[in-house]
């Protein structure tokens, strides 16, 4: 599959360098294959608070190995033939949702106590890595109403039973370090709803780019 050109979007929705997004594509097995190692290091990531969820509610949990798995399919779709709107929508809202979330948990709230410093800036420069990574999607994606809707549902989901209504044993966001008092989670801290309002944010931010890539595209 050749690299798309690219078409005439205002910066904030492209904002990559268009030489940048052309070399992603040409390297995009390589792309797909780092995203598949991230998934799995994620699912290793998550392995505690997997075993101790419920089954059915494993697809809420591990939002970032999500993500990334989300773009390698995408990237993979497109690179066969076989896109599919839905998994690029995913894919998009995925990485630009823990893409930018991450970061901001890690720098604002937990901070680098009680953790690696390898893995505290692991964790951060590879999340900004995916947030870079949902800007080369437009090259290919159309971001339809019908697939763009689909994705906020299923991110809007997330935010729900991660921060404001349990489902099961308790919400299912990342534990935060931060919201560890003698050894127990207290959610009631303000750490909590700081983390709860950018996921939020984050949530109508992905909308509204992926709305406004659609709405150029068809200009």
């Amino acid at each position: 599959m050749s690299v798309p050109s690219r078409d005439r979007l205002p910066r904030y929705v492209a904002p990559l360098p268009a030489w940048l997004e052309a070399l992603a594509l040409r390297l995009v097995w390589p792309i797909v294959a780092i995203n598949l190692a991230g998934t799995a290091f994620g699912f290793w990531y998550y392995r505690h608070q997997l075993a101790e969820t419920t089954v059915w509610l494993w697809p809420v949990v591990p939002d970032s190995p999500g993500a990334t798995l989300f773009i390698a399919l995408s990237l993979a779709a497109w690179k066969l033939g076989r896109q599919s709107p839905a998994l690029d929508a995913l894919a998009f809202f995925g990485c630009i949702k823990l893409g930018l979330w991450t970061p901001y948990v890690q720098l604002a709230l937990n901070g680098p106590g009680g953790i690696a410093t390898w893995l505290y800036w692991f964790l951060i420069v590879s999340h900004l890595g995916m947030a870079a990574e949902a800007f080369v999607l437009h090259r290919y994606a159309d971001f339809p109403a019908w697939a763009v809707g689909a994705a906020a549902g299923w991110y809007w989901l997330n935010d729900v039973v991660d921060y404001f209504v349990p489902v099961g044993e308790s919400v299912h966001h990342t534990p935060l370090r931060v919201e560890q008092v003698g050894g127990e989670a207290v959610h009631a801290l303000a750490a909590h709803d700081r983390a709860a309002a950018a996921a939020v944010t984050l949530t109508l931010l992905a909308t509204y780019l992926a709305l406004v890539t659609r709405l150029k595209k068809v200009e």
